[in-house]
């Protein structure tokens, strides 16, 4: 990545007598130590043991400084490529670490300050002109400024890297842990911890339309991938209010299908359900959103898991009724479904099919002729159960194929 282009001095201050980097040179070692002194006193982030990162980054930096001050007095036209990207590599080192750049450019000031200070009492110990000190202040405070900002560019450059490969590692994980390929932990962990997310030790996984606002709405601590045909989130643990908000917002003219909360290495299958319950919410099989749970469908979840199966179980189940014509069929359908799900008298089956009770008593005798002891049986009764369930769903999502999509006004 090219670094942001250097913004410049405001104004560059005139030159110095080169003769000064002679004066300089003889004060540098004793300056080196004082303004490292004065930094970790007045800096405690930067007061760390010899030898450590930290350490290593605030001598490089003071060093390179000093030289670089003192080359550019004694040969202004000089590159000083060498010098600016010591700095920038300091500015990188500050975002690496997770800091900010204050710090680093508190270090600078105070840096600047403490050479100041030097240089008056050098300059009065060498009877250096009033004029050339105005000269040397200017200059040295103008090179303060410039590393600065350098150090700055360093920074963001090092943040925009940084984030790119953060999300890139994010994405990565995110797709390898709803994979189907087993992966060892070793490599998951390795992977999040690029990624910068603490492994939970549940997911709720969030099937996602192609027009959710998943990353900028569902925070930090969720992994998303929109990048595909089949987007998808993955939420730390169960999705409570505060995380039913974040997906309203992120799917607000859309569906999203909510995933069961499920240990970590079972992501996949959580995911998996999820887009199923999305399908069968988008072909109105289920009449729910904008969010969907897995969790308050799991039997259609089920039912319709092998739509052709479930066609040949109703086929074979239902097969007493396929002589008898539409309307008929679906009378007694509707009534022996009611008298399965509630097993209710004649009057109560009766209100509910808005009938009078002698006409549920005589469906109820048709369909005792037309199954026989399958509705007495305990298996019988549940299979018919599930085929008329079964029949319902289907009918629904032949339904929504047909409706109309758009008002015609």
């Amino acid at each position: 990545m090219q670094s942001a282009t250097r913004t410049p001095p405001l104004a560059d201050p005139p030159p110095l007598p080169q003769q000064l980097a002679a004066v300089i040179r003889p004060e540098l070692p004793s300056l080196f130590k004082e303004i490292l002194d004065e930094i970790r006193r007045a800096l405690p982030e930067y007061a760390h043991a010899r030898g450590s990162a930290y350490d290593r980054a605030l001598r490089t930096g003071v060093e390179r400084s000093l030289d670089g001050f003192t080359e550019r007095v004694a040969a202004p036209q000089a590159a000083t490529s060498q010098f600016d990207d010591v700095h920038r590599m300091l500015g990188r080192f500050e975002a690496q670490e997770g800091r900010s750049l204050d710090s680093l450019q508190a270090a600078y000031r105070i840096g600047g300050r403490v050479a100041w200070r030097r240089a008056m009492k050098v300059g009065e110990r060498h009877r250096i002109s009033s004029q050339v000190m105005i000269v040397f202040a200017d200059a040295l405070f103008a090179y303060i400024d410039e590393l600065s900002l350098l150090a700055r560019e360093g920074y963001l450059e090092a943040l925009s890297r940084t984030s790119e490969e953060r999300e890139g590692a994010r994405r990565r994980l995110a797709r390898l842990l709803v994979s189907d390929t087993p992966m060892s932990a070793g490599a998951i962990g390795a992977l999040a911890e690029r990624a910068q997310w603490p492994l939970p030790e549940t997911v709720t996984p969030v099937a996602l339309r192609g027009e959710a606002q998943a990353p900028a709405r569902l925070g930090g601590d969720v992994l998303c991938d929109t990048a595909g045909s089949q987007p998808f989130a993955l939420i730390p643990g169960p999705v409570d209010e505060q995380r039913r908000e974040a997906l309203r917002a992120a799917v607000p003219h859309s569906l999203a299908g909510v995933g069961l909360t499920l240990p970590l290495h079972e992501a996949a299958d959580g995911l998996r359900w999820a887009r199923r319950v999305l399908r069968l919410a988008e072909t109105g099989v289920v009449r729910d959103g904008p969010l969907v749970h897995c969790e308050e469908h799991l039997v259609t979840l089920w039912l319709m898991s092998d739509p052709a199966l479930v066609e040949q179980i109703a086929n074979r189940r239902l097969a007493p009724l396929a002589g008898l014509t539409a309307s008929r069929r679906d009378r007694l359908t509707e009534t022996l479904r009611i008298w399965l799900t509630t097993r209710g008298t004649a009057a109560h089956m009766a209100e509910l099919l808005n009938v009078h009770p002698q006409t549920v008593r005589y469906r109820l005798r048709i369909v005792e002729q037309l199954f026989g002891s399958e509705v007495d049986d305990v298996e019988g009764r549940f299979a018919l159960e599930a085929a008329l369930r079964a029949v319902e769903l289907r009918n629904r999502s032949h339904l929504a194929e047909v409706a109309p999509t758009h008002d015609e006004g």
